[in-house]
């Protein structure tokens, strides 16, 4: 096909005439060009083309590459407001920060309510029943894909923070800001009372539950009968878990440092 295109619109497969001597090699009493002369000048323009096509057919392949590299599923489990588990990978939505499962919130009249455990329920009705795809941007130091997910046009990330069941996690990304300021203005979500943002609710469980700890290493490493997990100061269980360092149980000091040891965290946080 390039060879057809070249020959028509480069001119570069007819070999140039020659006879006698040659101004391309004074030299040559034979009268014989060189082949890099003779040729190289033709066929330049023919190999510019070639090259263009070259790279275009590559991006193509970068960007089916990416494609391919999405996760489609119709089986979805929620974690929380802000993690799933799809085709046995655990996928982190990129760009938000959701409360946690054992997070509470306050309305407007002063009464508490379960806004952690409201925004799994609030992700599990969007992604229930129907194909999920996500496209992944990275790992992060947990082993979780970071991905953008969809069902149907719908940007899930997008959703959670426009709903107020998530907060745009601008410290790490911009993307879902708009999002956070429209449902602040309309007191949406945990926007219609009062709430601690995520982060700020973890680093305070943290602090309170690292003067206990020994060496100031707050996160339980369990073993039961669902195997090695570890419960960070925020998880739902991590009041009534009990560590027995005989058994081999122990503390660590970041969920890093958990999951390098063999531990993992539980199915639901």
């Amino acid at each position: 096909m390039y060879g057809r295109f070249c020959a028509a619109r480069c001119n570069c497969l007819r070999p140039a005439r020659s006879s006698g001597f040659s101004d391309e090699n004074p030299d040559d009493s034979t009268g014989a060009v060189s082949v890099e002369r003779r040729y190289l000048p033709i066929y330049a323009p023919c190999i510019a083309v070639i090259a263009a096509m070259g790279f275009g057919l590559l991006a193509g392949l970068h960007v089916s590459a990416a494609q391919a590299q999405d996760l489609v599923s119709t089986s979805v489990r929620v974690i929380d407001g802000d993690t799933l588990k799809i085709n046995g990978e655990t996928l982190r939505l990129h760009g938000i920060d959701a409360p946690e499962l054992a997070q509470k919130c306050i309305t407007s009249t002063g009464k508490t309510w379960a806004c952690g455990q409201q925004s799994k329920a609030h992700l599990k009705s969007l992604t229930d029943n129907s194909t999920i795809r996500c496209t992944r941007r990275e790992r992060d130091a947990y082993d979780r894909i970071v991905s953008i997910c969809y069902v149907g046009k719908t940007d899930l990330n997008a959703d959670m923070v426009r709903s107020g069941q998530a907060l745009a996690f601008a410290k790490y990304s911009a993307d879902y800001t708009a999002q956070e300021a429209k449902a602040a203005a309309q007191k949406t979500g945990v926007w219609s009372g009062y709430f601690e943002r995520p982060w700020d609710y973890r680093a305070s469980k943290w602090q309170a539950a690292n003067q206990h700890a020994p060496k100031g290493c707050p996160i339980k490493g369990n073993i039961s009968k669902a195997g090695r997990i570890y419960h960070t100061p925020w998880s739902a269980h991590y009041a009534r878990t009990r560590i027995n360092e005989a058994a081999g149980e122990r503390w660590f000091c970041s969920e890093e440092e958990a999951i390098a040891a063999g531990w993992r965290a539980p199915a639901s946080s």
